[in-house]
């Protein structure tokens, strides 16, 4: 954690005004009693929201995070059960439902004061001010590679050992001995001078009436027994087995099914339908206009989806249908002349004095890239199922918000959000996507106008053509270099500014730093995809610093070592990236290796990436990844994150491409939005560093640098230079390609 420096006192100040404008402490307090109602069974006692212990000494962890295959339930569940000396073989995980009690104070005190220590007698005020506005704003994502790092360190570990603490007190209590005395082990409180020993399950009511301390002391890294440990993730035997249940999987008495189509243009509305043309079709029970929408009701979904696609219906389109791709980068292209002519570019970050030092560079080098728009594809698809009765909507799903989800379904039905219960399932896939209920409030819409239980499942055509996208972005660099060839400027100019504030910035050592971007508004629709910004940053910056090194005639690697100089962690990861990639070892004349690295979410990620190219035929038979997030708790499940990462990256390096066509997504399924398959996927080694920095994220951090390190080993082999993805529409047979744009 960090120190009570400046920014804690801001946050303090800000945090003790707010208290004294309203007059009143604003503090989490005891909330067991409304949770426990929530999640208890008779006989169970709520140490906390997050904690609850059974008769038969069963640990349970209480999750407010989605569990979409990262991992994440037995990840957090580890991290309470270390601290609090559990029984690793009798913890259970069980997701917390999504209600206003498990609104996520711990995931919003880390996003907005970090890893500020905050006093023991300010903790409980600074907790209740961060539970109330996330109860306003209905937070319970999973997002950001932000679980271990906030609920885990804030929430997870501070319970486990606040309630190791009550259960000390508890046996001292009772036994009439000093808590010094006392050690625990396997859920067990031991007395070893009498001999005498209890289970916490025995120990759990009166540890109860413990007032829990606000700040416990947490075990440091050598007193870890499960954290560090690859322990089997409570997820994988359902899977095995098909007992998991999916959104997808929910099958209620009386079910009816639902497919939909929404208006092709964003911004379209349904213009005319006529039900009639569908209405006698096998199974069809009802045709519903949602304005922007229209779906078929059905018994069966293929009755459904068989109708929709024969019913007749026009929409509008919104006033968008002229829009084509071309017209998209051509103003994106146009902004940023116009706004570097006019010198309105907003400014993202500057160091010293970059068009100085551009001017009396001994060269000068100049690329501009760009990326498309970016589905998620998860395997899942969109679906829902809603069920409306008794003044009560009740929905199953997978969704990385389901508090939020709960909200927003309340607000189009006009309930209140204790009236829609959210039955959170595992998740098909999420990687971002998940986090927006557009699906689910469809599915409520469609409950409404009718006394059954009804599934909507959004076909895969709609799924494409109907995402929040990864943004498309054109980055322009100009690029100083000394007569020794080290960087004296950076310039960055690029289009659109989402999320995170610093992904465009860059580790290296360069005096003259200026990055600023243009605003280019389109109408389609931007959402959280994995690492959001990142993804297209890293890109941009890892490309152009290799261009950097290739116009200085330096090693990429080296080059960026030279750089690091001031950046210990950076550098280490690099270095260890490239020592067990074996970076010098000799390559064959069709051959490549490209480097790249990036931090994300508190984690630093350096990927190198073989390559061969033979007749134009792009084969990626190994990435080696190197990856420091302060401390991995699991292992295996950091290796498994880095892999799917890589996998999700090179897909979208390789494959992705979302065009616009007359307004619409041009692309509906795999066969024109293909995905990397397993006979070309790479074979994938991670290795960890646990430098002791704070925590950082695991499910995002893989994804950045790869389409990075694997353009820059394509030019190592081809000397073919890549500044625009997708791979695919570049011929890499071509010698013509060969000569980098530097001046």
């Amino acid at each position: 954690m960090g120190k009570w420096t400046r920014r804690a006192f801001i946050t303090t100040g800000v945090l003790a005004g707010g208290v004294v404008v309203f007059g009143v402490a604003i503090r989490r307090g005891d909330r067991t009693d409304k949770a426990g109602a929530l999640v208890a069974d008779e006989g169970d006692t709520l140490l906390d929201i997050w904690l609850k212990i059974s008769p038969d000494n069963t640990v349970t962890a209480i999750v407010p995070h989605a569990e979409m295959g990262q991992g994440v339930h037995t990840t957090l569940a580890m991290m309470l059960a270390d601290e609090l000396d559990a029984d690793w073989s009798t913890v259970a995980v069980l997701e917390a439902p999504g209600d206003p009690e498990y609104a996520n104070y711990a995931l919003a005190r880390g996003f907005a004061a970090g890893d500020v220590d905050f006093p023991a007698w300010l903790v409980d005020t600074v907790d209740g001010v961060f539970f109330r506005a996330t109860q306003a704003m209905g937070l319970q994502i999973t997002g950001g590679s932000m679980s271990v790092r906030t609920t885990g360190q804030l929430a997870m570990r501070v319970t486990g050992a606040a309630a190791r603490s009550a259960l000390l007190a508890a046996a001292a209590d009772e036994w009439q001995v000093p808590v010094a005395e006392l050690t625990t082990r396997d859920s067990l409180v031991m007395h070893e001078a009498s001999g005498r020993s209890a289970t916490y399950a025995s120990l759990a009511p009166a540890a109860a009436r413990q007032s829990l301390p606000d700040k416990p002391p947490l075990k440091n890294p050598d007193e870890f027994r499960i954290m560090g440990t690859s322990r089997p993730r409570d997820d994988i035997p359902p899977k095995v087995d098909g007992t998991a249940m999916f959104g997808i999987d929910a099958m209620l008495p009386g079910m009816k099914h639902a497919a939909i189509r929404a208006a092709p243009v964003f911004g379209g509305a349904v213009a005319s339908l006529d039900p009639a043309s569908v209405q006698a079709m096998p199974g069809v029970r009802k045709v519903i206009d949602l304005d922007d929408a229209v779906a078929v009701i059905a018994d069966g979904y293929w009755q459904a989806k068989t109708a929709l696609d024969a019913l007749d219906v026009q929409f509008s389109d919104g006033g968008n249908s002229q829009v084509e791709q071309g017209a998209i980068f051509a103003r994106f292209s146009s902004d940023l002349d116009r706004s570097a002519a006019a010198g309105d570019e907003e400014s993202d970050f500057e160091a010293g004095d970059a068009p100085a030092a551009l001017e009396g560079a001994s060269q000068l080098v100049e690329a501009e890239y760009r990326v498309p728009y970016l589905a998620h594809s998860p395997m899942e698809p969109m679906n829902c199922t809603a069920w409306i009765h008794d003044d009560t909507c009740e929905l199953w799903t997978g969704t990385q918000n389901p508090l939020g989800f709960a909200k927003e379904v309340a607000a189009a039905l006009d309930l209140e959000i204790e009236q829609v219960i959210v039955h959170n399932q595992f998740l098909g896939g999420g990687f971002g996507r998940r986090a927006f209920p557009d699906y689910a409030v469809q599915a409520a819409r469609l409950a409404r106008e009718v006394p059954y239980p009804v599934k909507l499942v959004w076909s895969r055509e709609e799924d494409t053509r109907h995402d929040h996208y990864r943004q498309a972005s054109i980055s322009r660099f100009r690029g100083g270099l000394d007569a020794d060839g080290r960087p004296v400027a950076w310039h960055n100019h690029y289009v659109n500014k989402y999320d995170p504030e610093e992904a465009p910035h860059i580790p290296y050592a360069v005096d003259n730093q200026r990055i600023v971007y243009t605003s280019s508004a389109t109408h389609v629709p931007w959402g959280f995809w994995r690492s959001v910004d990142h993804s297209l940053h890293a890109f941009f910056t890892e490309s152009f610093i290799d261009e950097l090194a290739v116009a200085a005639g330096k090693d990429p690697y080296r080059y960026r070592r030279d750089l690091l100089g001031h950046a210990p962690r950076f550098r280490a990861v690099l270095d260890l990236a490239a020592e067990k990639a074996g970076w010098d070892t000799p390559l064959a004349a069709n051959q490549g290796r490209g480097i790249a690295i990036h931090r994300s979410f508190g984690t630093i990620v350096a990927e190198v990436v073989d390559v061969e190219v033979v007749d134009g035929e792009l084969t990626v038979p190994r990435v080696v990844c190197a990856v420091d997030a302060g401390y991995t708790i699991h292992p295996d499940g950091m290796a498994a994150q880095m892999e799917s990462g890589v996998a999700y990256g090179m897909t979208a390096a390789l494959y992705g491409e979302i065009s616009i066509r007359r307004g619409a997504v041009a692309q509906s399924n795999f066969h024109d939005y293909p995905m990397l398959r397993m006979d070309k996927a790479p074979e994938v080694e991670t290795h960890v560093i646990n430098s002791g920095a704070p925590l950082g994220g695991a499910g995002e951090p893989g994804t950045p640098p790869i389409a990075a390190a694997l353009t820059n080993a394509i030019y190592n082999a081809t000397g073919i230079r890549i500044r625009e993805l997708p791979i695919r529409q570049h011929d890499l047979s071509r010698p013509e390609y060969r000569d980098i744009d530097a001046a």
